[in-house]
């Protein structure tokens, strides 16, 4: 019988490595891809935020720009993740060049340079808009609920707090009663003899009681600035999360009650690009309107020919805004019910006194109207599934609105470069010394 002939396999082999990094990695892969395109940006507000000239000499912003944006675009956002990738994975050690940064600092650069995320999308929006991907003919918005950097379990309501503090503070008398009457025996046994620091144990009695007079305090002032009223005192049930005050209690499918923020898109059909975005801890889409429809005009230097939005942005104020801009809307005035029939078209002229609202829902059950909205679920809805799904961005990693807004202002740009990779049009508007001139293109160009 004749054995078996394999392969040669030998662990201790030597192996004589390629001059370059770079003759390992696909150069028609996304970390060639990234790596061209940081290569040609201008970097000056990242290089701005390194003013201090004393100390160690940092990591370059170019490198550590490379290996961030990679990471958040195949899912490894992790500062410790990161750090274990770049020591085993080649596309992460070719972007970074085989340095090793610790998870330290890569976070410490992604907290650092947070105002730079916002410039980065816009860059990254008008180069998707540089190779015809963003064309603005028909934009639909739409947001999504997302997960704060903060525990369900550190959270408390406002007539808990009440109790609570009154709680504390008794723990707090009986702690400090007890201290005095130990002391004034100790005075009797010692003298004038140093005595120790304040006991642990008070410290964080303490401790608790400032964080629930200050989230009181939040609420308290939330309730005024609502209502009007310089008395108005919070419902008992309203809720504050210790870890991260700034996100809210909100209802998302299918996670159920979460702490997190509102993430509003808005998106062309063409390729899926997001021409505008924002965040908000309002649970509610309706506010979020206007503001993005004026970021759009903002962002690409036109207004969209056509906008749908599901029922969740109705208001007369928002189709009044729309109107006032020449946007030709699709806004639905009623939630969809999946098993209630489309309703039929009206005939004949459109009754004078109608809302802008009532005029809205008739326009939507005309054949075009219908039509024009159903566009909105294929193009705004996909955008969400794969940030979500195929890159796994479901829960911030900063914590404090701001903070999380320039996260996500991050996201977004990830987004836009990926669909730019994809487009096939990457190599006419990214290459080694060939984006410099579309970079500082201004938008609309």
């Amino acid at each position: 019988m004749r054995t078996k002939t394999f392969r040669p396999y030998d662990q201790d082999s030597l192996l004589l490595m390629p001059p370059s990094l770079y003759d390992w990695v696909d150069p028609d892969g996304l970390a060639a891809f990234l790596s061209d395109l940081v290569d040609e940006l201008d970097l000056a507000p990242f290089l701005a935020a390194h003013d201090e000239p004393r100390g160690m000499p940092p990591y370059h912003p170019r490198l550590m720009l490379k290996v961030l944006l990679y990471g958040y675009a195949t899912g490894v956002r992790s500062s410790r993740r990161i750090e274990a990738r770049l020591g085993a994975d080649i596309d992460f050690m070719f972007l970074a060049g085989q340095a090793r940064p610790d998870h330290k600092t890569i976070a410490e650069f992604r907290r650092r340079h947070l105002a730079a995320f916002e410039g980065l999308f816009l860059t990254a929006l008008r180069l998707c808009q540089a190779a015809g991907l963003a064309k603005l003919g028909r934009v639909a918005i739409d947001g999504t609920k997302l997960k704060a950097n903060a525990s369900r379990h550190k959270a408390m309501s406002y007539g808990r707090m009440a109790e609570r503090e009154a709680a504390l503070a008794a723990e707090v008398r009986a702690i400090l009663d007890e201290a005095d009457a130990v002391d004034t025996a100790e005075d009797a046994r010692y003298g004038d003899a140093r005595g120790d620091e304040l006991p642990e144990e008070l410290r964080r009695r303490e401790t608790r009681i400032a964080r629930i007079r200050a989230a009181k305090a939040a609420l308290e002032r939330e309730a005024r600035e609502r209502t009007g009223d310089p008395d108005a005192v919070p419902e008992s049930k309203a809720q504050r999360n210790f870890t991260d005050p700034d996100s809210r209690i909100m209802l998302s499918k299918p996670d159920g009650w979460i702490y997190g923020y509102n993430a509003q898109i808005a998106v062309d059909d063409g390729h899926q690009v997001i021409v505008a975005t924002s965040l908000s801890a309002d649970a509610t889409d309706t506010a979020a309107l206007p503001d993005l429809v004026d970021a759009i005009e903002t962002n690409t230097g036109r207004r969209p020919g056509k906008l749908l939005a599901d029922a969740g942005y109705v208001s007369e104020d928002n189709l009044a805004h729309l109107e006032e801009r020449g946007i030709d809307a699709y806004v639905a005035t009623r939630r969809d019910r999946h098993s209630a029939k489309a309703p039929t078209a009206p005939r004949g002229r459109i009754p004078a006194g109608l809302s802008r609202r009532e005029r809205m829902g008739r326009k939507l059950t005309t054949k075009r109207g219908r039509a024009e909205y159903r566009r909105r679920k294929v193009i705004v809805e996909p955008v969400f599934g794969q940030t979500k799904e195929a890159r796994g961005f479901r829960r911030f990693h900063l914590r404090g609105r701001a903070k999380v807004t320039a996260e996500w202002h991050l996201v977004c740009a990830i987004h836009n470069l990926a669909k730019l990779f994809r487009s096939g049009q990457a190599g006419g508007v990214v290459g080694r010394n060939r984006a410099s001139r579309l970079v500082s293109q201004p938008a609309g160009g």
